[in-house]
């Protein structure tokens, strides 16, 4: 580029003449405006534009710009021009300049120049004129100049140098400066024969000198050997390789070099970071956290500050809590950091929360961002922010003008090609859209684009785009304002994307149906997807019915229990159902239920979770008789899971309620076995003896049935000689014959005899 504006200034100037104003001679381009006076002409037309006059115009108005430029550019481009001017003249103006000691600023465009025509591979005629002005910047300048004019003498073959450069290296006359500076010259030739001389100058008298070459020579990975011996090895291996085989090793050495420092460099990266993980893990204070990461987002080094930003992600992903606030103004100062790879994970982070993004600031820097990458997850933080700042409770601001402009952005990215891209576009058009705010006739066109962009994927390999769009929507059709139009609009594409072959798809139309409309979602979805192969399908329907299903529902539904994963889920919609239900769709659900083969399907605490609602429904709308079934059928259920306490409890109010003495017995029988299996001795205990109270006990009851079922196969660590001691105290206050005669007879059958003891004799 720069070389195609330098052509362009000498074009311009050799075609200045025909096309200048009378009197004037002007020169307007990009960083260069000189007008000067020109000089008269006679008032015949001019036929001849490269006439002596013009040319030394031509050349007054270059050397004007080269030593009093308003910028660098402008005086290398004079310098350019004159440089491949024929005129000796222009050639005397450049050695002129180089010469002279007051303008270092045209110095350095001059040698500037003569590098530019080097890297463009420009011939530079009669080259050698610019030698000895070069030689002389080495002798009288300081060091800056100097190593711009030792990047000018590389326009030179080594061997067209060799003798002004060596010669002046080991004059011991020259000023320290002047030998260092062409140090410095010789160090950038590369060339064998300058390495050997800097080599042969570690010997020299003067100290700056000798440490000047070695630290030369290190600098492009030379060895330097102590004592004049090793170096003279050194010289002489130099000497025999020849350059091609010193250039081809001295790359190898510096690639070496090269990937031996990149280690070491990783190693203390390691190092260093491994530290920050120690003292940041040492801080359990939140608090203190916040502040150790904030200091290290201000540090310079790029590699601490996405160490601090991996960390702050981490945070906020792995507890969901707001940031610090003071985070904000320096997060807001890293999108615009000159390392991508920072600029990168500060926008990455900032999507994950809205709270800290400033909208307008993402703005500005989404506008001049050059970076593809970068800029995509700047405008999704862009959208977070502007979805947080439309909250009214949040205290941010976004403007209503930025909230079109990012909605307009938002519109180019759904339209792209890139299907991350177009999703990155359609969540910003959400996150801005959910609030209030906007015009309907505004909210209705960028609708109207969700569903352009989704008619356009059509039914491609794209599934998964067009599951996100539609998602999208879905979330739509709940969450904003404009809920009514959105579903006007949305409710044909979810209905007619229930028959998509791509599973993400069909489970955003059945989110998206219902959003829009639960009782007939469910009437639509249970006729043919309650088996879908999508398990995220299923799962949504099952939950939709246990919110809006009905009796009908809970047919599909018990077909899914016990039999799959859905088992669990099925059957909790199924009690809400039942909750929501008549005491009627209850007791002929707890018929079908009693039969074993149902209960196969349910597992105790099912069952119980069924008979305590079907007991509440019962009681609320006063039906005893299925309050007592129902109470029958928990406390089985209470004693088989052990839950003896609630099983006697619900016996007890059996016995309350019970209206004959074969009802009372059964209760009484039932009652004696959950004391026994508990257990509750005492309890059990007085249940006899209440029941002695009344009249005898004989083998025709329930209560001894029981007793009697419980000696035959005692449960626990409860000897039945112990249960038996318990009924022997009981003291009945009227004779009990039948009673006295079953504790004699089980007496009998499970006391224990007295042990025989034997003498030694006796042992067997």
């Amino acid at each position: 580029m720069m070389l195609m504006r330098r052509m362009c200034l000498l074009l311009l100037l050799i075609l200045l003449p025909a096309g200048c104003q009378p009197g004037k001679v002007v020169i307007d381009m990009p960083g260069v405006s000189v007008e000067k006076p020109a000089p008269a002409v006679p008032a015949s037309p001019v036929t001849e534009p490269s006439s002596r006059a013009d040319i030394d115009t031509q050349l007054k108005i270059n050397q004007e710009a080269l030593l009093r430029g308003a910028t660098e550019e402008n005086r290398v481009d004079s310098a350019m021009v004159m440089l491949f001017n024929d005129s000796p003249r222009a050639r005397q103006i450049l050695i002129d300049t180089l010469n002279q000691t007051e303008n270092k600023p045209a110095k350095i465009a001059v040698c500037r120049a003569l590098t530019a025509a080097r890297e463009a591979r420009r011939t530079v005629k009669d080259k050698k004129d610019f030698i000895e002005p070069l030689a002389e910047i080495f002798r009288t300048e300081d060091e800056p100049v100097a190593k711009v004019a030792a990047d000018a003498a590389l326009l030179y073959e080594y061997s067209e140098v060799e003798n002004v450069l060596e010669s002046m290296a080991k004059d011991q006359s020259l000023s320290i400066k002047a030998r260092l500076n062409v140090i410095y010259a010789l160090k950038v030739q590369l060339d064998i024969r300058a390495i050997i001389s800097l080599v042969e100058l570690v010997d020299d008298k003067d100290t700056q000198v000798s440490l000047a070459a070695s630290e030369a020579l290190r600098s492009i990975g030379i060895p330097v050997y102590k004592g004049a011996r090793n170096r003279s090895q050194v010289l002489a291996e130099l000497k025999s390789r020849g350059m091609e085989r010193f250039q081809r090793d001295w790359m190898v050495r510096q690639e070496s070099r090269v990937g031996e420092l990149e280690k070491e460099r990783d190693m203390w990266r390691r190092q260093y970071l491994a530290s920050l993980d120690r003292i940041y893990e040492a801080l359990s204070d939140e608090t203190q956290r916040g502040k150790f990461l904030t200091e290290q987002l201000g540090k310079p080094e790029a590699i601490v500050r996405l160490w601090a930003l991996d960390k702050v992600s981490q945070w906020r992903v792995g507890t969901g809590a707001k940031l610090p606030a003071e985070m904000g103004p320096v997060l807001m100062k890293l999108v615009s950091d000159s390392n991508k790879d920072v600029r990168l994970a500060t926008a990455k982070l900032l999507s994950l929360t809205g709270e800290l993004g400033l909208p307008e600031r993402l703005a500005e820097q989404f506008r001049v961002e050059q970076d593809e990458e970068v800029r995509l997850e700047l405008f999704t933080a862009l959208g977070a922010a502007g979805h947080y700042a439309l909250i009214p409770t949040s205290g941010g601001q976004l403007s209503p003008e930025l909230r079109k402009q990012v909605l307009e952005w938002a519109s180019g990215f759904l339209n792209d090609t890139d299907p991350k891209k177009s999703y990155r576009g359609a969540e910003v058009i959400r996150k801005l859209l959910e609030p209030a705010g906007l015009e309907p006739e505004d909210a209705s066109k960028f609708m109207d684009l969700l569903i352009e962009r989704y008619k356009l994927v059509g039914n491609t390999a794209d599934g998964t785009l067009r599951g996100e769009l539609l998602g999208i929507m879905a979330r739509l059709c709940s969450q904003n304002p404009y809920k009514g139009e959105s579903a006007k609009k949305f409710a044909p594409l979810f209905e007619s994307s229930l028959s998509d072959e791509t599973d993400l798809v069909r489970e955003a139309a059945v989110d998206g149906m219902i959003c829009v409309d639960k009782p007939r979602a469910l009437k639509l979805l249970s006729k043919d997807f309650v088996n879908d192969r999508s398990q995220i399908v299923k799962s949504r329907i099952i939950d939709l019915a246990s919110e809006v299903g009905g009796k009908d529902d809970l047919v599909w539904l018990w077909d899914k229990v016990g039999a799959n994963s859905e088992s669990k889920a099925a059957w909790q919609a199924m009690l809400k159902i039942f909750n929501n239900s008549d005491v009627n769709v209850i007791e002929n659900w707890s018929g079908r239920f009693d039969s074993a083969q149902i209960k196969q399907k349910l597992s105790d605490e099912q069952l119980i979770a069924f008979y305590e609602l079907a007991e509440r429904k019962a009681i609320a709308e006063n039906r005893p008789e299925t309050v007592n079934t129902v109470r029958e059928q928990l406390a089985r259920a209470y004693s088989k899971t052990g839950q003896f306490e609630q099983a006697a409890e619900r016996l007890g109010k059996l016995r309350e309620s019970a209206q004959t003495e074969e009802q009372k017995d059964a209760v009484l029988g039932q009652m004696m076995e959950i004391y026994l299996r508990w257990p509750r001795i005492e309890s059990a205990a007085r249940l006899v003896g209440n029941c002695l109270l009344e009249g005898d006990l004989g083998s025709d009851s329930s209560v001894v049935r029981s007793i009697e079922g419980y000696l035959d196969n005692p449960s626990g660590t409860v000897d039945p000689n112990a249960v038996l001691d318990v009924f022997r105290e009981i003291k009945p206050a009227q004779p009990r014959p039948r009673w006295e005669q079953q504790i004699t007879r089980w007496s009998s059958r499970f006391s224990k005899p007295a042990p025989q003891h034997t003498s030694p004799a006796e042992g067997g």
